[in-house]
């Protein structure tokens, strides 16, 4: 999956001059989630007070404000944890490829079993080799908006192969549409804005090599 990540090329310095400029430049990636942007510390660089009302922003992001995967304030808990995802696996449906698959060796008789106990085998398998997504809020910044994302993770904590070796792992990402506070120029001659940028999040991890 090619994604766009978004870096920020910052403090660097034109050549016999000392003030920093900033830089936004898409960069593609199979890496997700986003690895944490560096943004220059120098608070010159964030939005003033005027350009951060909610009614102006909501307005020029349009229909791209989505309230499931973006917060202008700080969120509550966007999932559960580790742990309670991993015991949460046995509950979720067993896939088509699961439900028909036939237990026993490759060659040789079928091994029979019954109804209850293959359901409960199964139901271990899909258990032991579920990959969920797990979300959490990460805070982007002032220089984002809005800036907090629910931003996807594979559970990674164990195993998720008989035998061990693989790891759930992305295999599908979204799209969401933020506002970056960018900035051009040097000094009191700069000129700032929001513009629109893409960030990708995981949508689907799947148990892979």
């Amino acid at each position: 999956i090619r994604a766009l990540l978004l870096c920020s090329c910052l403090g660097l310095l034109r050549p016999g001059a000392g003030q920093p400029f900033l830089r936004l430049r898409p960069s593609p990636s199979d890496n997700l989630p986003v690895k944490d942007i560096v943004e220059h510390p120098d608070p010159e660089y964030d939005p003033k007070e005027q350009d951060l009302d909610e009614r102006t922003l909501r307005k020029k992001l349009g229909s791209h404000f989505d309230p499931g995967f973006m917060a202008v304030a700080v969120p509550g808990p966007a999932n559960a944890s580790g742990a309670a995802a991993a015991a949460g696996r046995g509950r979720a449906a067993l896939p088509a490829e699961l439900r028909g698959l036939e237990l026993g060796p490759a060659r040789g008789p079928r091994l029979r079993v019954g109804k209850k106990a293959r359901r409960k085998v199964l139901q271990w398998l899909w258990a032991y080799t579920y990959c969920p997504v797990l979300y959490t809020w990460k805070d982007l910044g002032i220089r984002f908006w809005p800036r907090y994302i629910k931003e996807g993770n594979c559970f990674a904590e164990k195993s998720c192969s008989l035998p061990e070796g693989m790891f759930c792992k992305p295999v599908k990402s979204v799209t969401k549409t933020f506002l970056r506070w960018h900035c051009q120029g040097w000094s009191s001659q700069k000129y700032c804005t929001w513009i629109p940028v893409q960030y990708p999040l995981i949508s689907e991890c799947k148990c892979s090599c």
